[in-house]
């Protein structure tokens, strides 16, 4: 049996300035690709026409296809920042992991299309047009540019912590692999050896279905909820330990969200703590994974007064609730006796428990009368592990 801790008023960090920051940094790094890939599709288009390099076209047909998705991104990381609310109490960060999951679904079949598209002209060298020398030109611009783009996103991407962005890193990446085979096959043609961008194709299709793989593959693992890796696991198990009050940790669990952690545990506490102070107990756990695992940012704590799975055999028959209790307790003072002041039930082991709490000490016949009446209650009612009577010496 455990008890689950309410939230508590005591104030805890909030992550929302955080996301704001994030988010825009995220949509700033985006919208430098969408410009970047804007002036691209254009200048391929217009060379790759102009030079006669259809080579140059379809990659500007790929830049158009990046374009698309950095509109995506945008949409995403703006919308992934959104607080929580009815319909998504924990937030809306799985938009950024659906979208890497497109987007690295993206990188694979880009990588497909290479492989095939190497195969086949691996098979048809002879049938490669001569190119104009001005399609090399605006191939070595693209490569240039997209490999810069890659590295500004990879950067922002790690330093937001956006798996989302490093995704569409990635595939700027592929878009430079696919500019330095469109650079590879004009200078290849021009220099008389158009076997070379077919051999490329393939080594780089290889390495971009490798990765639209991988990231697809993280994904899809957070959204089926996988856990953190086992060190990380014990980092946060040792953390909770070290809270003070705390006599043991079972059942914890994590799962990610975009860049988060969601974690919840049974804590274990003295079962003889009031309320208030489990709940401070909870808190203290809270704060300190938090201040010491910034990636958290959640924590549920359930607070349980023993370990759920040591409980005792548990005897035939439900465990009374309190209504029940307090009609025993009654019958336990007998009649004409002065009510108590407070009655405490703990729940342990799968017995019950009572402590009462009297104004007065009764006198001597009262309280051989309450012996015996106690004996007989807990030999005929075996949910009743205990039943301690105490005085009030100070109100």
């Amino acid at each position: 049996m455990h008890s689950r801790q309410a939230s508590s008023p005591v104030a805890r960090p909030s992550a929302g300035a955080d996301d704001l920051a994030r988010s825009r940094g995220i949509q700033r790094a985006t919208l430098v690709a969408i410009v970047t890939n804007t002036v691209l599709t254009i200048g391929q288009v217009v060379i790759g026409l102009f030079a006669g390099a259809f080579s140059l076209v379809a990659d500007a047909a790929h830049t158009l296809s990046d374009l698309i998705t950095d509109l995506l991104v945008l949409l995403a990381g703006r919308h992934s920042a959104d607080p929580a609310d009815t319909n998504h109490p924990y937030g809306h960060g799985r938009i950024e992991t659906v979208t890497t999951l497109v987007l690295g679904s993206v990188l694979a079949a880009v990588g497909v299309g290479f492989l095939w598209s190497s195969g086949i002209r691996l098979q048809n060298i002879g049938a490669l047009p001569v190119l104009h020398p001005a399609a090399l030109g605006m191939a070595l611009l693209t490569l240039a540019a997209k490999e810069g783009l890659f590295r500004f996103s990879l950067a922002a991407a790690r330093r937001l912590n956006a798996p989302m962005l490093e995704a569409n890193a990635w595939h700027a990446r592929s878009d430079a692999a696919s500019s330095l085979v469109v650079a590879a096959g004009i200078g290849g043609s021009l220099a008389g050896y158009p076997f070379l961008e077919p051999l490329a194709a393939a080594v780089v299709g290889f390495l971009i279905l490798h990765m639209g793989i991988r990231l697809a593959w993280k994904s899809i693992r957070e959204l089926i909820d996988t856990g953190l890796p086992e060190e990380e696991l014990e980092r946060l198990r040792q953390t909770i330990r070290e809270t003070p009050g705390v006599i043991g940790l079972h059942d914890m669990r994590t799962r990610r969200m975009a860049d988060r952690v969601l974690c919840d545990a049974h804590v274990q506490v003295d079962p003889r703590l009031t309320v208030s102070e489990g709940h401070r107990v909870s808190d203290s756990v809270y704060l300190r994974v938090r201040a010491t695992h910034p990636e958290v940012r959640d924590v549920l704590v359930h607070i349980d007064p023993e370990d759920d799975g040591e409980l005792q055999v548990v005897p035939p028959g439900p465990l009374p609730e309190r209504g029940e209790i307090l009609a025993r307790v009654r019958e336990l003072l007998g009649p004409g006796s002065v009510e108590p002041r407070r009655v405490q039930i703990h729940y342990l082991g799968q017995r019950v428990e009572v402590e009462i709490i009297l104004p007065a000490t009764p006198d001597e016949a009262a309280l051989e009368a309450l012996r015996s009446r106690r004996k007989t209650l807990l030999a005929e009612h075996p949910h009743y592990r205990n039943i301690r009577v105490f005085v009030e010496i100070a109100p």
